[in-house]
């Protein structure tokens, strides 16, 4: 098969073989050395279940009849033989899909061939053992099954005498995997006056049995494959030939459809789920700020198995409002799009979570946090889109019964990526405003690539909620941004595949993506101004633009967001600007400035009378000290009782000093309901702003493939280039195998490769049986072709342990990169 395949190869110009690198790029990692090795590697078990799994439902049934079709004795099928079998049921696809399926196997070369002769690559069998949902023929299995099914007669006789709970039996295993279990002692029959272990089923008709299974296995409609004796499980199996008879009404292959389901979900209007989707990009932006700034004042340490514990998630969720399942996801998001990164703690700070490590927002924040609201929501979204992981895990168990953690390494998976661009790739070839069901996405997902949508239903439910959660979509449909950014993304892994060394970078990054405007068209507009009304509530009627956001972050209090802010002015937020350095005439102007109604006479009355008294105490480091220049607030001071725990004394009639540190006197007066500030050493007044920590900067994942399992795709000219090296390299083997060599003091005319890898595995057993010295071609980690005279000791495990005896060193064989295998003469 492999001399087949290599042959039909050589026979195809440049052109075709290029068309087969670029439709199976895993076969040019590395570039193989010649011909022979580019056939072996493209019947690999890895490389044809890569292709296979890119394959829709109704190519994977073409592909299983030409496996069902195939002649016993050439092992070839036909093109006429699998249109046969593809129009047998009672809804026959056209001829012209089945031709157009098996024109798509060839491409990717799991079919090759004229169309009277049709070779399956050789690999396919292994990953599919079961073609179709069938069983292996009754001679294969057992001769009196085999008996029973060459009379037809008979065979129909005993299938209408089945009981009807064995019939079901038979109906699920019709429909695939045609292999079942069954438990301890189902399939061993009691003792002569022993009663049954198993309890009757009255549904069998009045059977002496009662085991179904059993029933099926007596009357040779099962197979016994293994176990099913007294304390071991068994497996049985329905031959082939019934499994077709049983598959009379819906065809031989099962139910073909050639496009996928149907989605019947009434449309939405696409205004509305843009206007849906919009709302939840400004709630996700605005919660992801939130926990980022709840990061910013208290860092979360990192668990020593990494990520951030539970209590930390818990108080993270509490303090924002949010439920753990969304506060996990936005954490996730945000460290996917370099917001949050870790930072070193001196001195051991975190030793009791045994790693001096704290999750902080990165310098990269700061950036963010300045751009409009579509900007922001366009790199969370970017980060979701490329990050490798599963947020649905957090919470969890692991293996080991361990709770998964946000940012643990436990929720990591490769193929998160590809999960996301499957399911909206469903929705984005819908109509704009289509909202499907989860059930209709799952059923368009399992005829799009059912091998890897298999087992992946979690994940793919997983992606809707987050999409909806971030805002991608509306009202359950794909938003018109959401579309944009798809195709912006999809389209910028492509250019990058095509230019691998990023020679050529777009260099149009100044201007705002077409997602960004289509979200922004939505949204409503900044605003740089505000409500303030007479119970000193500030009212931002809208999102504010960066400039007012920090300015209401020093002197407001902030209460409720939403379509319009809500903000409180306090004597904690007054004294708060003013220990930021704000005057009262600045703040008086501020207000002023950026108010659309009067300011109230309350306002005003408030910050002058905290400005007043602001600055009238002034402390300093000296022990610590307070001076000021009123004498009589000192006496005050001094004889207040609820200050006797600082220990005040009097230095002079202008100052006053305790033991203790300036922090805890600052704390302990302004508890008392004194506004003191400090001051340096020179008597200027120290101006206070929060501390900002910031981590190192992170690059978002969203600068990544999205699929970072997906080998990258070259361009046509260098598919071209890779072709024409191969053909040196096949031409170079060529004649290295014409030339004589001289192996010990015998010549040999080379080394010629077996006529398939089973013919070079049978050579290696028989050489381990006789301890006999054998050429071994094999193809090295470089995808060069090799050969070794070695004398084989053990095959096991996949590999093949062989000694050479001119070095005496015992070398290892993996048997998937064995080429030939021919005994020394």
């Amino acid at each position: 098969m492999t001399t087949s395949l290599a042959d039909h190869l050589r026979s195809l110009p440049d052109e075709s073989l290029a068309t087969l690198l670029q439709l199976r790029p895993d076969l040019v990692v590395p570039v193989p050395a010649d011909v022979s090795a580019l056939a072996i590697r493209a019947q690999s078990r890895v490389s044809v279940a890569r292709a296979m799994d890119g394959l829709d439902q109704f190519t994977l049934q073409i592909l299983d009849a030409a496996r069902l079709t195939r002649d016993p004795a050439g092992g070839t099928a036909t093109v006429d033989g699998v249109l046969a079998m593809a129009t047998a049921g009672p809804n026959p696809p056209a001829p012209t899909a089945v031709r157009a399926a098996v024109d798509r196997l060839r491409a990717l070369f799991l079919l090759y061939g004229p169309d009277t002769a049709l070779h399956l690559i050789g690999g396919v069998d292994e990953i599919s053992p079961y073609p179709a949902g069938l069983g292996r023929p009754a001679t294969e299995l057992d001769p009196r099954t085999a008996a029973l099914c060459a009379d037809p007669a008979k065979l129909r006789r005993t299938l209408l005498s089945a009981p009807p709970s064995a019939r079901a039996v038979l109906d699920r295993l019709a429909a695939g995997p045609p292999v079942g279990t069954v438990p301890p002692g189902a399939l061993q029959a009691p003792a002569v006056g022993a009663e049954d272990p198993l309890p009757p089923d009255e549904t069998n008709g009045g059977a002496a049995t009662g085991s179904p299974v059993r029933w099926l296995v007596d009357h040779r409609l099962l197979v016994r494959t293994s176990g099913g004796k007294a304390g071991t499980a068994g497996t049985v199996e329905l031959p082939r030939e019934i499994g077709l008879l049983l598959r009379r009404d819906s065809g031989p292959l099962g139910p073909l459809r050639t496009s996928p389901p149907p989605v019947a979900a009434a449309s939405r209007e696409p205004k509305a789920a843009d206007s849906a989707g919009a709302g939840q990009t400004m709630e996700a932006v605005r919660h992801t700020e939130a926990l980022l700034e709840q990061l910013a004042a208290e860092p979360a340490p990192v668990l020593r198995s990494g990520g951030l514990g539970v209590r930390d998630l818990r108080r993270l969720a509490r303090a924002t409002g949010l439920d753990e399942s969304t506060a996990a996801l936005l954490l996730e998001v945000a460290y996917a799009a370099g917001l949050t990164g870790e930072v070193e703690l001196p001195g051991g700070a975190g030793s009791r979570y045994g790693v001096d490590q704290q999750v902080l927002p990165t310098g990269g924040y700061e950036v963010w946090h300045a751009g409009s609201f579509a900007q922001r929501w366009e790199q969370l979204a970017r980060g979701w889109l490329g990050m490798t992981r599963q947020v649905g895990l957090v919470g969890q168990r692991d293996d080991r019964d361990r709770p998964i953690t946000v940012l643990s390494a436990e929720a990591e998976r490769a193929g998160a990526p590809a999960a996301r661009r499957a399911v909206l790739g469903v929705l984005a070839d819908l109509a704009p405003g289509t909202a499907p069901t989860v059930d209709e996405v799952l059923s368009v997902l399992d005829w799009r690539a059912p091998r890897r949508s298999r087992g992946r239903e979690a994940a793919h439910r997983e992606v809707l909620a987050e999409a909806a959660t971030l805002g991608v979509t509306g009202l359950g449909a794909l938003t018109t941004y959401g579309r944009l950014l798809l195709a912006e993304v999809t389209d910028s892994d492509e250019r990058g595949a095509g230019d691998p060394l990023g020679r050529h970078v777009d260099a149009g990054g100044e201007g705002a993506s077409t997602a960004v405007r289509a979200l922004d068209a939505l949204l409503p507009a900044p605003v740089d101004h505000v409500l303030v009304q007479a119970d000193l509530t500030v009212v931002v009627p809208g999102p504010p633009d960066p400039e007012l956001a920090t300015e209401l972050e020093v002197v407001a209090e902030h209460e409720s967001a939403g379509g319009a802010g809500v903000y409180r002015v306090t004597p904690a937020s007054v004294r708060r600007a003013l220990d930021a350095g704000y005057s009262a005439d600045d703040l008086h102007a501020l207000f002023r400035r950026r108010s659309r109604t009067p300011v109230p006479q309350g306002l005003t009355y408030l910050v002058d009378d905290v400005a007043r008294k602001h600055g009238g105490l002034r402390l300093g480091s000296a022990g610590a000290y307070v001076r000021s220049d009123d004498e009589a607030l000192l006496a005050e001071v001094l004889a207040d009782r609820r200050l006797e725990a600082l220990a005040l004394r009097r230095l002079a009639p202008t100052v006053l000093v305790t033991p203790y540190q300036v922090g805890r006197m600052l704390t302990v007066l302004r508890d008392a309901g004194y506004a003191p500030v400090p001051e340096d050493a020179g008597g200027s007044a120290v101006l206070t702003r929060p501390k900002v920590r910031r981590a190192p900067s992170r690059v978002s994942v969203a600068s990544r493939a999205v699929d970072p399992l997906a080998t990258p795709k070259l361009p046509m000219p260098r598919l071209l280039g890779v072709v024409e090296q191969i053909r040196r390299g096949d031409a170079a083997a060529r004649a290295a195998r014409r030339a004589p060599a001289v192996v010990r003091g015998n010549p040999s005319a080379g080394l010629a490769p077996a006529h398939s890898h089973s013919d070079a595995l049978a050579v290696l057993q028989q050489a381990v049986r006789d301890k006999a010295l054998v050429w071994v071609g094999y193809v090295d980690a470089h995808g060069a072709t090799a050969s070794r005279l070695v004398r084989p000791v053990s095959i096991g495990a996949g590999y093949l342990r062989a000694e050479d005896e001119r070095t005496e060193m015992l070398h290892t064989f993996a048997l998937h990169r064995i080429t030939a295998a021919v005994l020394e003469s």
